[in-house]
């Protein structure tokens, strides 16, 4: 399924999109570690949903949700990273991924999406201090650390600390989306 974003198309990730993603996501942020998360989270078949943003046949946009555990055993996602080209940044074009990323979750009934990031970006997208729910997270986000309940009881009542998949340590000292 395709979305359309202005002059940008939303679009699943396929085969042979692996370089142009990595050229995104090197170039939206300051070191390559959000690359080789996005690299290593497709070699163990961990990019549970991710997508792309493309314009006149040029990849410029990338968002993935991966899993996630709470309390030893409830599954949800993590979403990040999410990167656009530098050019095209603050055009709309994050917010069109992270949508459309949320949307396909609601779909195949993901309970909860957790994220570390920018608590005034996340919050237009729903999403609330993880804190508030019982949750914790192995990176210390503070504020930054937040949850979204997509479905009602989504989040387990006993919470706990949510365990990201091991290639996240790849940026632990930047877990950001």
């Amino acid at each position: 399924m395709t979305d359309s974003i202005g002059p940008a198309l939303i679009r699943s990730e396929r085969a042979g999109d692996e370089d142009a993603i990595r050229i995104v996501h090197e170039s939206a942020f300051p070191g390559p570690g959000e690359a080789r998360l996005v690299a290593a989270l497709r070699r163990s078949g961990l990019l549970m949903v991710s997508l792309i943003a493309e314009e006149a046949g040029a990849i410029i946009g990338h968002v993935v949700f991966s899993p996630v555990l709470v309390a030893g055993t409830r599954t949800g996602f993590a979403l990040g990273p999410v990167a656009v080209i530098p050019a095209r940044q603050r055009a709309g074009i994050g917010s069109a991924l992270v949508r459309r990323g949320l949307d396909g979750c609601r779909q195949a009934a993901v309970p909860f999406i957790v994220v570390l990031g920018e608590p005034a970006y996340y919050s237009r997208f729903g999403f609330g201090p993880a804190s508030a729910r019982g949750l914790m997270d192995e990176y210390r986000g503070g504020v930054a650390f937040q949850v979204l309940e997509l479905r009602m009881g989504g989040i387990p009542p006993e919470a706990g600390l949510v365990r990201y998949a091991d290639e996240f340590t790849l940026v632990a000292g930047s877990v950001r989306a």
